[in-house]
């Protein structure tokens, strides 16, 4: 089929995530081809410097053929077999052996599922399991953020924080939210430092206004990736830490984008200095390569659940699938042998650091924030007051269109633009990066003067 066939054909056939329908049958949808290293090329041949990571996945591009390989050697010994009814696989035990080995001290245990969104229902499933085996059903209210990011499923949705998903199904409701720590849109005229003090603290009025006694578990990125990479300031997770451990809830960080060394650190726990009881993940752990997720569960949790006995009533038929788990083995060995990690921490965390900065004199800029290999911009009409554009969020998608014109992947979450580039990115790509978004700025700027 030629592009007009298949555009019809996917206007006709194919349902898509997060889309308006309407406006995707007008425009047509981009149809992606080919991809090579930090690049993916569409049916035009127009090639793009993948800001993304495909869908925060890619993290060491799209060119490694070990992990293909490992799939495909998997799929000819052992396509499937599941872990229910008391059996295993070899590929299964080996990547839980190595991401205890990686993850933080103490997490040595990991439910396997497929996605980040099965893995956060799960954390729901251990969170009351947990507290019920200790005696303390009374536990059942876990806390989250507005504007989080946790899932599609009810109960992955429902602890997300996102208004425009909670208009459209009926959320749990034993999950409550407080405020996010974005300093750039609602810290006011607090410092940073004192704003995320402050923000942290309305974890601590949540937890009084609920009763200490009926709070199981607290819930958070350690960025915020699809809210729009809100970095929170350095005074907010030491505050909550201090929370947590005051009234013994538990810590689930959800590392689904962050972990497997976005920030320079192999997770965002790591970087913050924080020990969850529970962490999910998915994505980057393959690579993008095949669907995977899972929970680390700490020793705290996992022990009390081990021990006290009784069926563990939960779990999915594709749980450790054993090609996942090959793809899985295939990508953190490529992460640990080549350093990856460490030469984003080093080396190109701070070059993108120093070069991203630079967009900050941009005259519709209001603020430009990295850690790591994750960036944002903030896109206002005026500096001094933040006012944006519209009331519409139009400039972000504007800026968007611009990019991919530029030949470079950017994402709009309002009138914030957001890159998490492939971690192998070079620093002449890194540079090819910030020109290309520097050229979209210019021309989003001349479309909305």
């Amino acid at each position: 089929m030629n592009k007009s066939q298949l555009q019809q054909h996917d206007r006709e056939h194919l349902l898509h995530p997060f889309t308006d329908f309407h406006d995707l049958g007008n425009q047509g949808t981009r149809v992606i081809t080919s991809a090579e290293g930090a690049y993916i090329t569409d049916i035009d041949g127009h090639k793009m410097l993948d800001g993304m990571s495909g869908l925060w996945c890619c993290n060491l591009g799209y060119s490694r053929r070990e992990i293909s390989e490992a799939i495909y050697e998997q799929l000819n010994k052992l396509p499937f077999y599941n872990s229910f009814f008391q059996c295993t696989t070899v590929p299964s035990i080996e990547l839980a052996d190595m991401l205890a080995e990686v993850t933080p001290a103490g997490m040595n245990n990991v439910f396997f599922t497929g996605s980040g969104s099965e893995a956060n229902d799960t954390n729901l499933r251990i969170i009351r399991r947990y507290w019920d085996l200790k005696e303390q059903p009374e536990k059942r209210i876990v806390i989250s953020r507005k504007n989080a990011y946790h899932g599609s499923t009810i109960g992955g949705a429902s602890l997300g924080g996102m208004s425009g998903m909670h208009k459209q199904f009926q959320s749990l409701d034993y999950i409550e939210h407080i405020q996010q720590p974005y300093w750039f849109g609602e810290g006011g005229d607090m410092s940073p430092e004192e704003f995320g003090v402050h923000a942290a603290r309305c974890l601590d009025e949540k937890i009084q206004e609920l009763g200490p006694e009926k709070v199981a578990a607290f819930i958070a990125e350690p960025i915020q990736g699809a809210g729009g990479v809100i970095i929170p300031p350095e005074t907010y997770w030491p505050e909550i830490k201090k929370i947590l451990d005051q009234y013994d809830i538990l810590l689930v960080m959800d590392e689904v984008i962050f972990g497997f060394g976005r920030t320079g650190e192999w997770f965002g726990a790591d970087y913050y200095g924080m020990k969850p009881d529970l962490m999910t993940f998915a994505k980057a752990v393959t690579n993008g390569y095949f669907p995977l997720g899972g929970t680390m569960v700490s020793d705290r949790v996992a022990e009390v659940i081990k021990s006290k006995g009784g069926e563990f009533t939960h779990g999915y038929t594709y749980s450790a699938h054993p090609a996942a788990c090959m793809a899985g083995i295939a990508t953190l060995n490529i992460l640990r042998e080549e350093k990856i990690i460490e030469t984003v921490r080093d080396t190109t965390g701070p070059y993108l650091a120093k070069r991203w900065a630079e967009l900050a004199d941009h005259p519709i800029v209001g603020e430009a924030r990295t850690l790591g290999l994750v960036g944002a911009l903030e896109l206002v009409k005026d500096k001094n007051s933040r006012a944006r554009f519209d009331d519409d969020c139009t400039a972000g998608g504007v800026c968007r269109d611009m990019s991919i014109k530029n030949g470079l992947v950017m994402r709009a979450t309002g009138d914030t633009m957001i890159i998490a580039p492939p971690l192998i990115l070079t620093i002449e790509q890194i540079d090819e990066l910030v020109e290309k978004a520097h050229r979209a700025l210019d021309d989003t700027a001349r479309a909305m003067a």
